[in-house]
């Protein structure tokens, strides 16, 4: 994503706990990448961080919220500590980023928060029970925030992918249906950021497949 709005003549900010693979990144556009360590678990991180990007670049036009984890869970490894883990890192590492930047966006009176959430979260899907629920939280609040926000100028948004070929996604042991590369979702996302809609659905014809999934009664559904 950084290295696709790079090309595109944005100047991107990447950030992860690491600093090495983020200076591994920034060598390939420096005069477009700029990379800063944080934790999304720790909101001062996050603070310090915008702090640093308006130092350096005076502003800044959008966030991508894009921080996760994910483990599969079955029913025989139940397990409340990875429903912890999960979502400490999921939703209320979303939750910190727009702690971090809400006022500075509301005061300009425009901008865009872009939430990385998933088409796990239209639907409980199997073994997804942890990773699912922190999707579907997400976009629970995103739909309940998006008016307050737009209504001062900011645009709340939510990137609800479907299979991108991850470290992640290599945990799973079954047939991915859709699967893309990671820079192909680059560009389908690159592509939506450009309109307005508030969701973007990566790939789109996947995306309306669950979408017609969430809507099937239960009764069909569960079966």
């Amino acid at each position: 994503m950084a290295d696709e709005l790079g090309l595109r003549g944005d100047s991107v900010v990447v950030s992860a706990r690491s600093m090495a693979p983020l200076l591994e990144q920034a060598i390939i556009q420096p005069q477009r990448i700029m990379p800063i360590a944080v934790d999304v678990t720790d909101l001062t991180s996050l603070a310090q961080a915008l702090t640093q990007i308006l130092m350096h670049w005076g502003r800044v036009d959008r966030v991508i919220l894009n921080a996760a984890d994910y483990a599969p869970m079955g029913l025989a490894e139940f397990d409340p500590a990875l429903f912890e883990r999960l979502m400490r890192i999921n939703f209320m590492g979303v939750i910190h980023g727009i702690e971090a930047v809400r006022a500075y966006f509301l005061a300009r009176g425009t901008g865009q928060i872009i939430i990385t959430a998933s088409v796990a979260g239209f639907r409980g899907l199997p073994y997804a029970a942890p990773y699912g629920a922190t999707k579907a939280a997400l976009i629970n609040m995103a739909e309940s925030l998006a008016p307050e926000f737009a209504a001062q100028g900011v645009q709340l948004r939510v990137i609800s992918p479907g299979f991108v070929r991850t470290p992640m996604t290599s945990k799973n042991t079954f047939t991915m249906p859709g699967i893309i590369e990671p820079a192909q979702a680059a560009v389908h996302i690159a592509r939506q950021l450009e309109g307005n809609r508030f969701e973007l659905l990566v790939p789109r014809g996947f995306g309306w497949l669950m979408k017609l999934i969430r809507v099937l009664p239960y009764p069909i559904f569960l079966l």
